[in-house]
């Protein structure tokens, strides 16, 4: 009767000291490859690292403005022709824009690479990043000075907003004529411009209505290297040294009953 007994405990240790010999094992396989895939991590961050500095100061600059149309719409949208989704999704980052003017009025300006997905294509992904890079430099710069807001950035799009017509007007034309002055820096690239004045809409910190969808449209409506104002801009101008608008176009827009007009500014200096 002992014996059976000292041979079943035998038997249990036997079979615990295998089972724990086979943890350990695959415990210490897994242990293992744990180690190696954490040392390829370690070996690849630093070059993961080099290349974000190298490739992107504009994604990085740029990437929180985007990550909203990313998620509803895509890497694609980043990149087309951007006046109507940035009119379409615009969210304000300054909650104070409504508050520009006394009158709560807002001037929004839309601009737009012409033919951005041609010009992509011939430049090239890389040229054409550090070609959008410049030309945001560009624009922000233009706007800082002349007290405006930039509300959204869409890679080759802007959406601006100002308080006073005669600023938004001069940093349009500021913009145009650098373009204008040195084409073989800008790659010889085209620019259409709308401005339009009225009320705003706020909710929270969203701003958006018929006067930001009618700025959309107007800029719609330009060539490359133009910026078209509405009647309410050109009325507000019309008395500000160094502006100058051209006889006025007929227009209809999509989605407005009715014709407009749209007044050309000079752009020569």
């Amino acid at each position: 009767m002992t014996q059976l007994v000292l041979s079943t405990l035998l038997g249990v240790a036997v079979a615990a000291v295998v089972t724990l010999s086979i943890l350990l094992l695959v415990t210490s396989r897994r242990l293992a490859d744990a180690r190696r895939r954490l040392k390829r991590a370690q070996r690849a961050t630093p070059r993961i690292r080099r290349r974000r500095r190298g490739l992107a100061p504009l994604a990085i600059r740029t990437t929180w403005r985007t990550a909203e149309m990313l998620r509803a719409k895509g890497i694609g949208a980043v990149v087309r022709n951007s006046i109507e989704d940035l009119a379409g999704w615009a969210s304000v980052e300054r909650p104070d824009l409504a508050r520009l003017t006394a009158n709560g009025d807002v001037v929004v300006v839309f601009s737009d690479i012409e033919g951005s997905t041609e010009r992509n294509e011939a430049l090239g992904d890389r040229d054409w990043v550090a070609l959008l890079q410049r030309h945001e430099r560009l624009v922000r710069d233009l706007v800082d000075e002349h007290g405006g807001h930039v509300v959204k950035n869409q890679g080759d799009g802007f959406m601006l907003a100002f308080a006073d017509p005669g600023r938004a007007v001069r940093c349009c034309i500021g913009v145009q004529r650098e373009l204008a002055a040195r084409p073989e820096r800008w790659q010889n690239i085209k620019v259409r411009m709308g401005i339009h004045m009225g009320e705003s809409v706020r909710r929270g910190d969203d701003l958006f209505g018929l006067n930001v969808a009618m700025a959309a449209r107007i800029a719609g409506h330009a060539d490359g290297g133009e910026i078209l104002v509405s009647d309410v801009v050109r009325d507000a101008v019309e008395a500000v040294d160094g502006i100058d608008v051209t006889a006025a176009e007929v227009v209809e827009f999509k989605g407005f009953s009715g014709t407009y007009e749209v007044f050309p500014v000079v752009t020569a200096g």
